[in-house]
């Protein structure tokens, strides 16, 4: 690498304190039957998920020596007769609960995941009005179910944040959405760009060119939204900020300092800071590539997080291919590895959305 002492480098102690944000997903039980679901979610539980014992122990061992964000997922969490239990045992224990709701939610459903510990709960809104969101969701009536769970959990003083995944059918009602999420009391706004796995298919995805108009549409609303606006499973967002502070050109170690300066974090975060934990044990550096480094239920989460082949692959960004390989963004986007991975069938293969063409001149040697 051209400046091994930087603070952001390609290759990464397998540190657990690093991690800052574990996803669990609690079963894949359903009521709905959502088109992008990466879960391809069914009626009713399987009967393999994680015991509410091997739950408690997979938190006993996170918490030994970190206190991360742990997000708990689904399908649908409530789904799950002892999430309740589950959520109140992680935060004894010292960490950050947090659930994603599907379905509605009343005020004393509401109350019962505030009193067991959950911090905030993030809702799904994948349109403005009734006709878009349900379409998506692929259940009648959806979106009024959101926005009575909204109602729900502000009445419990219940912090929420909403998730809108970005796809052809709804790239035109994003400003819509922003002002809906505003109106409606949301803590942030998170965007999530599509990664076609599970249900979602590349056909759903907007085009390069799209991609990249919304990554300058959220970059504009940040500066002016009255709630914070985020993007996730968009890594190219990171370098898009970067080049607006005059980097479009700049070498791989200025970068990287510049990231440092910054505050600027790795672009895409798996297995790096995140993973996901399936709810029959297998980890994942996120939920949406499909390669597991390992399932709890044959060795520690410490260990598979630390340790497996396959994580150490995805920290070293050494070891990517194509224009993401010499790019001078590496470190600051690194592409989003499960896009790279539905398209190419390789985990490390270029990010097939990026529209950027890196210099020669900025390449890294490394």
């Amino acid at each position: 690498m051209s400046n091994p002492q930087t603070a952001q480098e390609d290759t990464k102690e397998p540190d657990l304190r690093k991690l800052r944000l574990v996803a669990w997903e609690s079963t894949r039980a359903c009521k709905f039957s959502c088109k992008h679901c990466r879960a391809t979610a069914q009626t009713s539980p399987d009967p393999k998920q994680l015991s509410t014992s091997e739950i408690k122990g997979l938190i006993d061992d996170i918490s030994r020596l970190v206190k991360p964000i742990l997000i708990i997922t689904g399908g649908d969490p409530l789904l799950r007769d002892d999430v309740y239990e589950v959520a109140e045992y992680a935060t004894d224990r010292g960490l950050h609960v947090a659930m994603a709701l599907n379905g509605q939610v009343d005020r004393e459903t509401a109350s019962a995941i505030r009193s067991a510990g959950v911090k905030r709960v993030s809702l799904s809104l994948d349109g403005s009005k009734p006709s878009i969101h349900d379409e998506f969701r692929g259940i009648e009536g959806a979106f009024e179910m959101a926005m009575k769970t909204a109602e729900s959990v502000k009445a419990e003083d219940l912090p929420f944040r909403i998730l809108t995944t970005v796809t052809k059918h709804n790239i035109h009602d994003l400003t819509d959405i922003h002002k809906l999420v505003t109106d409606l009391g949301a803590e942030n706004w998170d965007v999530f760009m599509l990664v076609p796995t599970g249900r979602a298919r590349s056909d759903m995805e907007v085009t390069p060119a799209e991609y990249e108009t919304v990554l300058r549409f959220v970059r504009d609303l940040s500066r002016k939204s009255g709630i914070p606006v985020k993007l996730t499973c968009a890594p190219h967002y990171n370098r898009l900020m970067l080049q607006s502070k005059g980097l479009g050109e700049s070498s791989y170690a200025n970068i990287c300092q510049e990231m440092t300066r910054l505050k600027i974090g790795r672009g895409c975060l798996a297995g790096d800071g995140f993973c996901f934990i399936s709810h029959v044990g297998e980890v994942y550096g996120c939920g949406y590539l499909p390669i597991s480094g390992g399932n709890i239920r044959k060795k520690r989460f410490s260990e598979i997080y630390t340790s497996s082949p396959f994580f150490i692959q995805l920290r070293d960004r050494r070891l990517l291919k194509g224009k993401c390989r010499i790019c001078a963004f590496r470190e600051a986007c690194g592409g989003c590895r499960a896009r790279a991975y539905s398209i190419f069938n390789d985990f490390l293969a270029q990010e097939p959305y990026c529209t950027y063409e890196p210099s020669a001149t900025g390449q890294s040697k490394g």
